[in-house]
C-alpha cells in the first residue's frame, strides 16, 4: 500500500472569476495538475482535493455563489476525498491530518493555486507534523502581489503598471528559496511523473 499522498490545493473556479486570472504565472498549471493526478492514481497514491471557502462574504468564495468547485476538467474519482478549507494552509480547517493518518501516509506532494500562500503555508504546516514533503512548482499558479500601499480598490492595471508589485517570477523564486532543503522538496512535473509531457499535434 502506498505511504503517499498528493494534495490538490484551491484549483478552483474562484479564482477564474477574477480579473487577475489573466495574469497567473502558469497558463500550464491546470494540465500539470492533471499528469500529477494520473501518475498518482497509477502509483495508487492517495489524492485529496482541497478548496477554499468564505462563507457569508458575497465574494467568488462565498459557496453561495457557485464557484467553490474544481476548476472544470478535474474530477475525482472514487475514494479521492474533497475537504473545504478556510484558512491559507491545508490542515488548520480540515480533517487532512487524521485522513492521512488513518491512511498511513509519510510522503505529501502538494500543488495548486497560489504558490507562496496556500501552497506554500501547507507545506510548511506539514513538515511541522512531520510528513516528508514536495512541491511541485511548475503545477502551481499564483498573481502578482501589489505594494502594501496600494489601495484595496486598485485595478489589475494599477497593480501591473507600479514598480512596486511582486512579479510571478519573482514571488515563484522567493517560495521556492525559501521552501527548499528546509519544509520541502522542490520538483517538477516532469522528476514526479517520469516522463516528459508530450505535446499534441494538430
Amino acid at each position: 500500500m502506498s505511504r503517499a499522498a498528493l494534495v490538490v490545493i484551491d484549483v478552483q473556479e474562484s479564482f477564474r472569476q477574477r480579473p487577475i486570472w489573466a495574469y497567473g504565472s502558469n497558463p500550464d498549471m491546470i494540465r500539470q495538475v492533471d499528469r500529477l493526478v494520473a501518475a498518482a492514481r497509477q502509483r495508487g497514491d492517495l489524492v485529496v482535493w482541497v478548496l477554499h471557502s468564505e462563507p457569508g462574504t458575497g465574494g467568488f468564495f462565498d459557496p453561495a455563489l457557485g464557484y467553490v468547485r474544481l476548476i472544470d476538467g478535474l474530477v475525482p474519482v472514487e475514494g479521492e476525498p474533497t475537504l473545504v478549507k478556510t484558512a491559507h494552509n491545508a490542515f488548520t480547517t480540515t480533517n487532512l491530518q487524521q485522513l492521512l493518518t488513518q491512511a498511513g501516509i509519510t510522503d505529501i506532494t502538494v500543488c495548486g493555486i497560489r504558490t507562496e500562500q496556500c501552497v506554500e503555508t501547507t507545506a510548511r504546516v506539514g513538515a511541522d507534523l512531520g510528513y516528508r514533503m514536495t512541491v511541485v512548482s511548475d503545477a502551481t499558479l499564483t498573481f502578482p502581489i501589489p505594494h502594501r500601499d496600494l489601495p484595496e480598490a486598485a485595478t489589475v492595471e494599477e497593480i501591473l503598471a507600479d514598480p512596486r508589485t511582486l512579479t510571478n517570477e519573482e514571488i515563484v523564486t522567493r517560495t521556492e528559496y525559501a521552501l527548499a532543503g528546509r519544509f520541502a522538496t522542490i520538483r517538477t512535473v516532469d522528476e514526479v511523473t517520469g516522463a516528459p509531457l508530450v505535446e499534441s499535434r494538430g
